[in-house]
């Protein structure tokens, strides 16, 4: 083997180590690393408002925060939804083509034993899509902008409570 050969293979290595080494000296800590985040977003039960919105929002809060079922809630997360649509995109004869679809949910995270809110918070999420001119594919491509946002949402709200268990653990 060739000195060059071996410096390439080398170097990598001894750059890897020098990341992780300055890594740890920072106090950086995974999100997900403390398991008390993990235990923390497994335990809150999502109560969800009538509505198909709501619904697949809580669908996927469930799946998000991978709720154990098995355990006894600490937390609820209650939330109102609000949906809107604009049209987007106009087609020269004045018809509308494209929409923005925008879901709002403004949420409290509630203390299961008392009852007393420890945390709340407005998120959005806005996707959009395309309308046909054939009314079944208009509904389906409606109803996919809504499954889309609401797991926007959901990522979002589990992004900002992970965020704050993260925060609360140090504490």
């Amino acid at each position: 083997m060739t000195r060059f050969s071996l410096l390439s293979k080398a170097l990598p290595a001894a750059l890897f180590a020098v990341v992780a080494l300055s890594l740890s000296a920072c106090g950086f800590t995974p999100l997900y690393g403390p398991q008390s985040v993990t235990k923390g977003l497994s335990a809150i039960e999502v109560v969800a408002p009538p509505g198909r919105a709501g619904y697949l929002l809580r669908e996927k809060l469930d799946d998000a925060f991978a709720r154990d079922v098995n355990v006894l809630p600490s937390h609820r997360l209650i939330y109102t939804i609000s949906e809107q649509r604009y049209a987007r995109g106009v087609r020269v004869d004045n018809v509308a083509n494209r929409y923005e679809l925008s879901l709002t949910a403004s949420w409290q995270l509630m203390d299961s034993k008392t009852g007393n809110p420890v945390r709340s918070g407005v998120t959005s999420a806005a996707v959009t899509y395309d309308s046909a001119d054939q009314p079944y594919s208009s509904i389906a491509a409606q109803e996919d902008s809504q499954e889309r946002a609401a797991t926007e949402l959901a990522r979002r709200i589990q992004m900002e409570l992970a965020t704050w268990l993260a925060g609360k653990a140090k504490a």
